[in-house]
């Protein structure tokens, strides 16, 4: 199985205190890999090195080496609008821009200085449509893209997401924030994305990790506790305190 990312021995620090100790992981390609465990250990923080999306806060220190098919994107040298174009990012909360469904979609290409028309219009729509919610919108494309549902905001975040064509893409929980039809929309979206973008995903939803991932990585406190195949991970977890989570017991 190929890896299209690696962590090797990340720690990162608030001032003085010291949120990952030292995790080693690596994420297969064309996989999903759900990240799960109690609040607070860890899930969102490590995602957020994965794209330097933690550079910005004060007082913050990460060693260690976070490759992207072997480049570490910690060198000084790399242009995080390089990174951010190959590693996208879709958040908890829908987070569309206050204006139309088309220019939602086109942001990220006129960032990256696409200027043909007829390629923007390409992209736009087959990015729609791998994010299944074309039939939704394709008549709809001018409207204000906050004028949707959560649920259709949210594909449409993923579709921008999408129309960069990015190698990996980073979901922080997408979809805590939707009623259950709408959870169940996304999850078939992302199942039928896998064989063409990796998929990173923190989720709460131990069901959701079983039903739609393909590898999982438990975290508490910090520190990676336990990772592998999910089916090998919900059935036969190789630590006591992976089973007791799993299975309800605390968290």
């Amino acid at each position: 199985m190929t890896n299209i990312m690696e962590v090797k021995n990340v720690k990162l620090n608030y001032g003085s205190f010291e949120a990952l100790h030292g995790i080693n992981l690596a994420f297969p390609k064309q996989k999903l890999t759900a990240l799960i465990g109690p609040s607070g250990c860890g899930k969102s923080t490590l995602l957020r090195c994965l794209n330097r999306m933690n550079d910005d806060i004060e007082g913050i220190k990460i060693t260690g080496n976070v490759l992207l098919e072997d480049q570490d994107i910690y060198q000084s040298r790399l242009d995080l609008v390089v990174l951010r174009k190959k590693v996208g990012m879709v958040f908890q909360q829908p987070t569309p821009f206050p204006f139309s469904v088309f220019d939602n979609v086109a942001y990220g290409l006129k960032i990256a200085g696409i200027k043909d028309k007829d390629v923007i219009e390409e992209r736009v729509t087959e990015s729609l449509k791998q994010a299944a919610i074309w039939d939704e919108t394709k008549d709809n494309l001018q409207r204000n893209a906050q004028d949707f549902s959560g649920g259709q905001q949210q594909r449409i975040c993923i579709a921008r997401a999408l129309a960069i064509r990015p190698e990996v893409v980073l979901l922080d929980e997408p979809t805590s924030a939707l009623d259950p039809i709408s959870s169940a929309e996304i999850e078939e979206t992302l199942l039928g994305l896998k064989q063409d973008y990796t998929f990173i995903m923190v989720t709460h939803n131990l069901q959701q990790a079983s039903r739609i991932s393909d590898q999982v990585a438990f975290l508490m406190n910090g520190d990676l506790i336990e990772a592998g195949s999910t089916q090998e991970m919900f059935l036969a977890p190789k630590k006591e305190i992976t089973s007791n989570y799993l299975n309800g017991r605390f968290g």
